[in-house]
């Protein structure tokens, strides 16, 4: 099973780049920057990396994303996760990034765009691996901040292909950023947010309702309302699922116990994704292989997987059934 999904070709969907961060990187470029960061050695970033909630992961995150300051800084970053996803088998892969976490601290938003998307330029022709970017909206600011953020991107949208909503969930409902999706949609970007990963299922209501998102991040509390799963069902509409998150997180308090099966038998689209790799604990080949001995999934389960990520991406049909083909043959041969 290991080796059969080492070798799967898959998608991921779900993906924060800052959170993506190594701890040797990060060393790294801090000293390269002449950042001072309160731990003297990667070891004791690693030690750092260790809590139990949202919040605490969130502290450090913000921390860690105060040392990347020039173009090169979130290059190295992406080219990093990127060249993860090429030993991964990772043939095309769907970028979150958050501008406010950089441009609140005075680091232009052409500074952060610019070195991410070169480095997905780059490994598309170097790794063979393709990537769109969403640019998130961080739901403890305020919508005039997002708005803000929009305005900032427009000289470049051509680099971005969707919208997203990331950071604190609870007190921070989707329908506070009614407008600022409104006028994202309006712009040319594909709506997408975080939903029911720590706010209830009602989160998810708005941010399908009001939000009208394309596809649910996390989504886990949606399975709290019946009507609510047989109506994702019905717009068929994709949940990025991150295993390894909900336990880091303890969004739920052991693999063993996840939804994601239970879900599958629903008839939910699911995805596998790594969201954060660097904090919680493995890349997306380490959430696939640890959910399937946990929940104890078939190849056709996991194939189902890996064929979702394709069709729920935001890629165009021909990229789409270019990736499925070779999934199919994959599959057929290994199966």
């Amino acid at each position: 099973m290991k080796k059969f999904i080492e070798n799967l070709p898959k998608a991921e969907l779900h993906l924060h780049i800052e959170g993506s961060f190594e701890p040797e990187l990060m060393f790294k470029i801090a000293q390269r920057n002449q950042i001072s960061i309160p731990y003297k050695s990667v070891e004791e970033i690693e030690e750092a990396y260790k809590f139990n909630c949202l919040q605490d992961f969130l502290d450090i995150y913000y921390q860690g994303a105060g040392v990347l300051t020039t173009e090169q800084d979130f290059y190295d970053l992406t080219y990093s996760y990127l060249q993860k996803c090429a030993q991964q088998n990772v043939r095309h892969t769907e970028i979150m990034f958050d501008p406010q976490t950089h441009t609140e601290r005075g680091i232009a938003f052409e500074t952060v765009i610019n070195g991410i998307s070169k480095a997905c330029e780059d490994a598309e022709e170097n790794l063979k691996v393709s990537s769109l970017l969403i640019m998130s909206y961080l739901r403890h600011l305020s919508e005039k901040e997002a708005f803000k953020t929009l305005e900032q991107s427009l000289p470049f949208k051509d680099k971005i292909a969707a919208v997203g909503l990331d950071s604190s969930e609870k007190g921070n409902p989707p329908s506070k950023f009614k407008n600022v999706y409104e006028a994202s949609v309006k712009e040319g970007y594909i709506p997408v947010a975080h939903a029911g990963e720590e706010g209830p299922a009602q989160y998810v209501w708005e941010a399908l309702d009001i939000l009208g998102i394309k596809r649910i991040d996390h989504g886990n509390n949606a399975l709290d309302d019946e009507t609510l799963v047989n109506e994702i069902i019905k717009r068929d509409i994709a949940l990025t699922v991150c295993p390894l998150s909900n336990t880091a997180l303890q969004v739920i308090d052991d693999l063993h116990n996840h939804p994601l099966k239970k879900m599958m038998d629903l008839g939910l689209k699911v995805t596998v994704n790594s969201d954060d790799p660097a904090y919680f604990g493995g890349q997306v080949n380490k959430n696939y292989i640890e959910i399937q001995q946990a929940l104890n999934l078939s190849k056709a389960e996991l194939y189902q997987l890996a064929k979702n990520s394709f069709q729920y991406s935001l890629l165009n049909d021909t990229k789409k059934q270019q990736y499925l083909t070779e999934l199919e043959v994959y599959y057929n041969t290994n199966k």
